[in-house]
């Protein structure tokens, strides 16, 4: 028998972690300008604060002095990577900012725990492309109008309704993202319903969540949100 001397095509080596952290780096360079100053200052405060405790409480041992700037510059790294994860999260959000199914995938992403949203509207304008979602937490239910706000908030109102119609005494709450003044930017959505006070228990939560189920009808025939946290820089031609 003849031999397969067809070579099985190796699957493409995935980036390390150095690169990847390279690579959101430069995305998050290009989107946010002040990115690098604001790392190099949270990696230098404490590097400051452990060269003066050095200084000031290891009494001449060399020893000690080490390991207080180790310290410190162990400190400064960790301050610095996670600012760099924060202002890369906001400038991925920049990026798919103002495009439909963006608040979705701020939903499906970079909610809190005690807060459930899905990435799939509850109402859409196929003419505009303005759309309405959901979230469901300890602070109630909670309709985010992405598009115009003066637009959303008829379609927040008649998805008010409908849960009143089921759940009347649950706190129905609005938050808009979109260009008007007053709109709530995108990348503060997930703040922005931690700081709703908490009104139902964590199985209240879990039955107003299922009674709002029974509202739901087909899916939507939209494209789904964009994951922001899958976004990866274009590379240089």
């Amino acid at each position: 028998m003849a031999r397969n001397t067809e070579k099985t095509p190796k699957k493409p080596k995935e980036p390390g972690r150095l690169k990847q952290m390279w690579s959101v780096f430069k995305m998050t360079r290009r989107y946010d300008s002040h990115a690098v100053w604001i790392m190099a200052l949270g990696f230098a405060l404490p590097v400051i604060v452990g060269v003066v405790l050095a200084l000031v409480l290891a009494g001449g041992n060399v020893f000690g002095m080490v390991m207080w700037i180790l310290a410190g510059v162990l400190a400064g790294l960790l301050a610095a990577l996670i600012i760099l994860g924060r202002r890369a999260e906001r400038a991925a959000y920049k990026q798919i900012e103002g495009q439909p199914g963006a608040v979705g995938a701020v939903l499906r992403s970079s909610l809190r725990r005690s807060w459930t949203g899905s990435e799939m509207p509850i109402a859409v304008n196929g003419k505009t492309q303005d759309a309405v979602y959901r979230a469901v937490g300890r602070g109630g239910v909670v309709l985010i109008g992405e598009g115009s706000k003066t637009r959303t908030t008829k379609m927040q109102e008649d998805e008010r309704r409908k849960v009143l119609r089921i759940l009347p005494n649950v706190p129905v709450t609005f938050i808009n993202v979109g260009p008007d003044a007053g709109t709530v930017p995108l990348h503060r959505v997930p703040r922005t319903l931690a700081k709703i006070k908490p009104t139902l228990t964590k199985p209240e939560v879990l039955a107003v969540s299922n009674r709002l189920t029974s509202l739901s009808s087909s899916p939507l025939p939209i494209p789904k949100g964009i994951d922001p946290m899958r976004m990866r820089p274009q590379r240089g031609r």
